[in-house]
């Protein structure tokens, strides 16, 4: 258990949180959400114990293990993997450390026989002798590959490095556990072997985090940074989500209708309660979730950009045709004999483990890339608008402020256009005379989505859109090409953003590709049933 008492955190004469009162309870999954800037991350670090807070207290348990996602790839290069795994649990770690020193010993002494004895059994107690192979489990689960378990940590590329440094998070059976974004950079088998995990887990688990499926499936509850307070609701984040907006409403229309709005929140919640969930948790979820009164549903200060695509024309019958497409970069064939047709209506999300080849096979479809074989149709009636993954060609030594690099891809040049353009996108007063080469990710992607809206087009390609965006945004980004009735070809590593836009899923795989009508979950479901088959 983790119990906050009356904590605040000052910096500068500014105060990020204040009078935070909580308490964190084993069994439980915790999910930190917040708009960027809130003090997510740095909460987690108070948590920790690896920044000092101002004022208050939080109290936890002696013995009780706290473990810890670090963020540093780079500090353990030069141990191999299954030893910077083990070192997740520090005490274990160090018996094996200095069990190793004394049998090395060529003088081994009565008193160093005694010292070993009792390192022995102060290991076996912690089942050390099982540790390779729970590293081993965590490690595969997570998709590392059994040839690296002994590799080095240098001789890693980026990614795999992340999931060890996860595994390490994982390992020895921590009372708590502390996480700090940790699908970034997972497959989607990785993230489900996560999600299984943390559901088994009976300890106390705290995540920040993006992914609203992953939050939607393994938290219980949900803590809020806003208002410079730091809340927590029942439930997961598409319930806190829809009450916070059923909220607003009621606290806009209090004066009118005030009665039928409570109504409305009270089915809701009734509703939101019977729902089935894949936690084992979920029965006590349902019996907080009832007792709940109007009073504690959240209310949040937070800011939606505005994002709707509003095309000039609608798409003709002819569309686009792909034929015998094929490209080998660098000696490596990333795309082999790819050929579709694109329907009216459809929304196609481009999945499959080399985000290379999706990237190349949007830039062949807009013409920055030529294919090495195959052919491209694009309809007459088609315009293109394109967001790339890269985006800094945008904005790398671009010295004009907001309004005028927006005035770039606008038909109406005013000011007072542009100016309300970007403020619907939470670019209001001085920040729309932001240069444009200073802005953070999150402010990029605002830019390239607003460039893509001015354009008019038809037909929307998108290269992982909600990198870099916060919960708000990738939410109002998600309703956006819901609404939009024309053609949407993406990619994501957002398991929600798949499965509410997308209607039909392409697969690029090393031998071409998978085509398939359907939803991102029957795709998924009806590749694991093959899985299980086989």
């Amino acid at each position: 258990m983790i119990t906050v008492t009356n904590l605040s955190l000052q910096f500068g004469g500014s105060k990020l949180f204040n009078d935070v009162n909580l308490k964190f309870v084993p069994g439980n999954c915790y999910g930190v959400i917040g708009a960027n800037g809130a003090g997510k991350s740095t909460f987690l670090k108070i948590l920790s114990g690896e920044i000092d807070y101002t004022t208050g207290e939080i109290a936890i348990p002696n013995n009780m293990r706290m473990s810890v996602l670090k963020q540093d790839h780079f500090m353990y290069d030069d141990l191999p993997v299954m030893e910077t795994v083990i070192m997740g649990n520090k005490r274990l770690h160090e018996i094996m450390k200095e069990k190793d020193a004394l049998y090395a010993k060529e003088d081994f002494t009565d008193e160093d026989g005694v010292r070993a004895s009792e390192l022995e059994g102060e290991f076996a107690e912690m089942n050390g002798w099982d540790a390779e192979t729970e590293v081993a489990q965590i490690l595969q689960g997570l998709g590392v590959d059994a040839d690296l378990h002994y590799s080095y940590m240098r001789d890693l590329n980026g990614g795999d490095k992340v999931k060890v440094m996860l595994a390490q998070a994982l390992f020895g059976r921590p009372g708590i556990i502390l996480l700090d974004e940790p699908t970034n950079n997972l497959d989607i088998d990785s993230i489900n072997w996560l999600e299984d995990f943390l559901l088994d887990f009976e300890g106390l688990v705290i995540v920040v985090s993006h992914d609203r499926h992953f939050l939607n499936t393994v938290c219980t509850h949900i803590v809020d940074i806003d208002y410079k307070k730091i809340r927590m609701y029942v439930g997961n984040y598409d319930f806190w989500y829809e009450s916070s907006q059923l909220m607003q409403q009621l606290m806009r229309d209090q004066n009118r209708k005030r009665e039928d709005k409570i109504k409305d929140l009270q089915n809701f919640i009734q509703r939101f309660s019977a729902n089935k969930s894949k936690s084992k948790q979920a029965t006590s979820r349902r019996k907080l979730l009832e007792k709940l009164e109007i009073e504690e549903m959240p209310a949040s200060s937070r800011r939606y950009p505005f994002v709707k695509f509003t095309p000039d024309r609608e798409v003709g019958n002819e569309i686009l045709t792909v034929e015998g497409l094929s490209k080998t970069i660098d000696g490596i064939n990333v795309l082999k004999d790819i050929s579709f047709r694109i329907n009216r209506g459809d929304k196609i999300a481009f999945i499959g483990e080399s985000e290379l080849a999706q990237t190349t096979l949007f830039k062949i479809l807009i013409g920055e890339t030529e294919p090495d074989s195959g052919t491209i149709k694009w309809g007459q009636t088609i315009t293109k608008s394109y967001f790339p993954k890269d985006n800094s060609e945008f904005f790398d030594g671009i010295k004009l402020n907001l309004v005028d690099w927006m005035r770039q891809f606008s038909e109406d040049q005013s000011e007072s256009f542009l100016r309300g353009f970007l403020g619907r996108m939470l670019f209001s007063g001085d920040d729309a005379l932001k240069p444009a080469n200073v802005l953070s990710g999150g402010e990029r992607v605002r830019c390239m989505l607003s460039r893509m809206m001015l354009s008019g087009s038809n037909a929307l390609v998108l290269d992982q859109p909600t990198n870099h965006l916060d919960l708000e945004s990738i939410t109002a980004l998600n309703n956006g090409l819901i609404d939009f009735k024309e053609i949407v070809l993406f990619s994501s590593h957002d398991h929600q953003f798949i499965q509410t836009i997308a209607n039909r899923i392409i697969e690029l795989t090393d031998d071409g590709m998978i085509d398939r009508a359907m939803t991102y979950d029957e795709y998924l479901e009806r590749k694991d049933k093959k899985h299980r088959v086989s």
